[in-house]
């Protein structure tokens, strides 16, 4: 069974001290049993992930960052490494977010060297794909997702890619409140599943865990949590309030609860 993971991605909101309280009051709403069936993790901006860490100590709440670069160290004015991100307590990064290729340039090719860096330096890459509006509108749906599967994973081995998570985020959906339909997510998600096992075998297609992104609020987390292919969710603007966060994590306790078993 594929453990659900449910990511708050903050972008570039909250200060440390509105990090801090964030995370008080979330653990406040949290109870045992949901963190026992649903991974949880923050993803802050740089500058907030030192007090964050903090504050998430003793929680069971796991630690991300939004980017990184893909050198260790040297002179790349602004840019932060892996290696800095694991001394800051980070487990998880975001890569490839589609705000990152649409609004910084980012490409396959810088995906990939990203993904490879964070796995070397023992984080576990969140590598976002997904279809623009105009895109899907010209059934390329599938053709780039193949894409940005075949350029963001090569060179990679099967037991890496096993250690991934993938989101597949409609770039239409994000921040728009219009989400897919849960016929929609599902169809990419079982297209993402099915290239990983033709291309990298059913182990790895077994292991990686595939989230949904595409604005993720708890009137639908329930639904798109329930899919079979779907292991979690990147929330963007509902993680950013304590009550509507933990309220998409009960839906992914729910959804674990109703398919124990279910799933591979």
């Amino acid at each position: 069974m594929r453990r659900l993971l449910i990511a708050g991605n903050w972008k570039m909101c909250k200060t440390g001290r509105e990090a801090v309280a964030f995370v008080e009051a979330v653990r406040r709403l949290l109870t045992a049993q949901q963190l026992e069936a649903v991974e949880v993790a923050i993803c802050p901006s740089f500058v907030a992930l030192t007090e964050t860490a903090h504050a998430l100590k003793g929680s069971g709440i796991a630690l991300g960052a939004q980017d990184l670069y893909w050198e260790p160290e040297g002179a790349y004015t602004g840019e932060v490494s892996a290696t800095m991100l694991m001394a800051a307590g980070c487990q998880y990064v975001i890569i490839g977010h589609s705000e990152r290729r649409q609004s910084f340039h980012e490409t396959d090719a810088t995906v990939n060297r990203k993904v490879k860096a964070a796995l070397a330096a023992g984080l576990t890459p969140i590598m976002c794909i997904g279809e623009t509006l105009e895109e899907r509108d010209r059934n390329q749906t599938f053709t780039v997702l193949e894409r940005q599967l075949a350029q963001g994973l090569a060179g990679l081995s099967a037991p890496q890619v096993s250690q991934m998570v993938m989101a597949y985020e409609p770039v239409w959906a994000i921040g728009t409140g219009r989400n897919a339909t849960s016929a929609q997510a599902d169809e990419a998600h079982r297209m993402i599943r099915g290239w990983i096992k033709e291309h990298l075998g059913g182990d790895a297609a077994e292991h990686v865990r595939l989230q949904y992104g595409g604005s993720v609020k708890p009137e639908n987390a329930g639904e798109l949590l329930s899919l079979p292919d779907v292991d979690g969710a990147l929330v963007g603007g509902a993680s950013l309030d304590p009550s509507s966060f933990a309220a998409i994590i009960e839906a992914g306790r729910k959804a674990v609860s109703a398919h124990a078993g279910g799933r591979t």
